[in-house]
């Protein structure tokens, strides 16, 4: 345990340093403004002692003073009180700024890895996990840097004390020197005893923002299957143990924090006991007595400011320790030299045995699948739940590599392609819709230069230039969170249009149109084949609507390529495919229901 202890505290001292040397200018300035202050307080301490001696015992012993002095105390008391202000100021603003921008430093990386990293790293790695990397470990690895200058200064003021002390009267400074080492065995014993509930509240932290985020992102499936019981005992259960870790944290926090807020009273207490005896045996002036007293009084605050550091490394070595793995995570997604083939038309797509299985599965999801779509036309992939549609979908943007095969565009290999060439000719929009509090101007561009008349154009062909001409500031008009004031197939159409401004050679729909009308929905598609760049779609479907709209069909089953043909084949030829796709028909009703009233009168 001494040894872990130890390794602690080396850990958190170079974790300090890791500090120091990532904002050197900020944490100088910092230093420079506690160090001004630290320099004041012994200053005050030595003005209030030579003011006692000089103006307020020899009033005593007159009955008088005279103006000129206690004008010059009051001058050099004020000077002192400035310097002091100056000293906190800088320290407390600098200070900030430093903790912020490491905070701020450290999110930017971790997010840039986040987009770096390939999906199959994202499909390892629960969402809440990486959302509490990003926040809460990034702000519990730099929380300490705040007191940080202040500590470091306490320092100075330590080494600044000692130095005056022991030129004042050696017997006091080794007397008050006892609640030093006290202070760091306190702080070594309470690193040592709560590093592991700050590790363990750290990762807590984690599973409760995970659990949150689950049940957020797919609550109209916990409502559909009535599972909000559940999902609340789930959290209930993780939020308790939370609570639980949080509360130890606390007590320990609580026992430690009294101590060290003691120690310097205790120190006080003893230097004016010995010291009385000393000034009434003469061998101590009065007014030193006070100037001791005073500092260590005033040292209270510094010193707790250390132990403020010293408190807050546990918790910071847990944040860091959290976000080191993702910051060294390695993988990134290869490109290759060939710039994308380019053209005016729908870009030709080709699929040649290709095979998939994510990592640590038992199968492959996707297996010799085969398949050609000519420039311009529209496809549909259909298949029961499980058999690799998305999943096929994901391949054809390059959001994953096959693990055999080629998936090509316009005879290219996706890989062989530079970097940003996919995203510049392909466009992907999934089933769930995701839209950020902002305008629908800015939902549908991104930040990305398309003026208006663009917008317009896409939402157009995405059929919701109506509907967002209905809105109260039109393309001005603020969503809300995940578009919570719109409607579930004005979202989609939003989502369409985002894609579609970007001019895309070849569109992929995974389910995208499925909380659209029918009707709109072929308007839709009426509209793409219409544009004056025609686009090649491949829409994932379930409704008999959508597949019907398409050119050519194709049915994957268990992850295999089956059949593949027009929407009339595949329902005369395949029992699979027709029992799918009558499945989300609405049933037609009964003969007799089909008469008129007066027949069946």
């Amino acid at each position: 345990m001494p040894r872990r202890s130890d390794a602690v505290v080396r850990r958190g001292l170079r974790h300090v340093g890791r500090a120091i040397a990532e904002q050197p200018g900020i944490f100088a300035l910092a230093l420079l403004g506690s160090s001004l202050y630290g320099g004041m307080t012994v200053a005050s301490a030595y003005v209030i002692g030579g003011v006692t001696d000089r103006v307020i015992l020899p009033a005593f012993d007159e009955g008088a003073t005279t103006a000129a002095a206690l004008t010059l105390a009051a001058v050099v008391i004020l000077a002192v009180a400035v310097l002091k202000i100056v000293g906190i100021l800088g320290r407390r603003l600098f200070a900030g700024i430093m903790s912020f921008r490491l905070q701020a430093d450290y999110r930017r990386r971790v997010t840039g890895q986040y987009l770096r990293l390939p999906l199959s790293w994202h499909q390892r790695h629960p969402t809440g996990q990486l959302l509490s990397n990003a926040n809460s470990d990034v702000e519990s690895a730099w929380f300490f840097v705040s007191p940080l200058p202040f500590a470091c200064g306490a320092v100075v003021m330590i080494g600044m004390t000692v130095v005056a002390l022991l030129l004042t009267d050696p017997l006091l400074a080794v007397v008050g020197f006892v609640v030093f080492p006290l202070v760091f065995v306190l702080n070594a014993v309470y690193s040592r005893a709560m590093s592991p509930r700050m590790a363990r509240a750290q990762q807590l932290r984690a599973e409760v923002s995970e659990i949150a985020h689950e049940s957020f992102d797919a609550a109209l499936v916990v409502k559909t299957l009535g599972r909000e019981a559940d999902e609340t005992a789930r959290f209930a259960a993780r939020a308790t143990e939370l609570r639980d870790g949080l509360v130890a944290v606390g007590r320990l926090r609580g026992l430690f924090d009294p101590l060290m807020e003691a120690l310097p009273s205790l120190g006080t207490l003893a230097v004016l006991l010995v010291g009385a005896e000393r000034v009434v045996a003469g061998t101590t002036a009065a007014g030193e007595l006070v100037s001791i007293a005073y500092l260590f009084t005033l040292l209270a605050l510094p010193i707790r400011a250390i132990g403020w550091v010293l408190a807050d490394l546990p918790r910071a070595l847990a944040g860091f320790d959290r976000v080191t793995p993702v910051l060294e995570a390695t993988g990134r997604t290869a490109h290759g030299p060939d710039p994308a083939p380019g053209g005016q038309r729908g870009a030709a797509l080709g699929l040649r045995d290709v095979g998939f299985g994510y990592d640590g599965a038992a199968r492959s999801i996707l297996q010799g699948v085969t398949f050609e779509v000519a420039a311009g036309r529209t496809l549909a992939v259909v298949g029961p739940t499980g058999a690799g549609k998305s999943t096929l979908a994901g391949l054809l943007v390059r959001l994953v590599d096959p693990r055999t095969g080629e998936v090509l565009l316009d005879g290219v290999d996706l890989r062989r392609l530079r970097e940003g060439e996919v995203s510049s000719e392909v466009a992907f929009v999934a089933q769930s819709t995701f839209l950020f509090d902002d305008t629908v101007r800015d939902n549908v561009t991104l930040g990305a230069p398309y003026d208006d008349e663009q917008v317009h154009a896409a939402l157009r062909i995405a059929a919701a230039e109506d509907f967002v001409a209905r809105l109260p500031a039109g393309l001005d008009t603020r969503v809300g969170e995940r578009g919570a004031s719109l409607s579930g197939g004005q979202r989609q159409r939003l989502a369409l249009a985002r894609a579609v401004v970007r001019r895309p050679r070849l569109l992929v729909l995974d389910d995208a149109t499925s909380a659209v009308d029918p009707a709109v929905e072929a308007r839709i598609l009426d509209a793409l084949r219409a544009a004056d760049r025609p686009v090649t779609v491949v829409v994932v479907a379930y409704r008999q609507a959508t597949i019907a709209l398409a050119d050519e069909v194709v049915w994957l089953a268990d992850g295999r390529l089956v059949d593949r043909g027009s929407h009339a084949e595949l329902l005369a030829r395949v029992p699979g495919y027709a029992q799918l796709v009558r499945a989300y028909q609405p049933p037609e009703p009964d003969a007799p229901d089909r008469q008129p009233a007066e027949a069946r009168a």
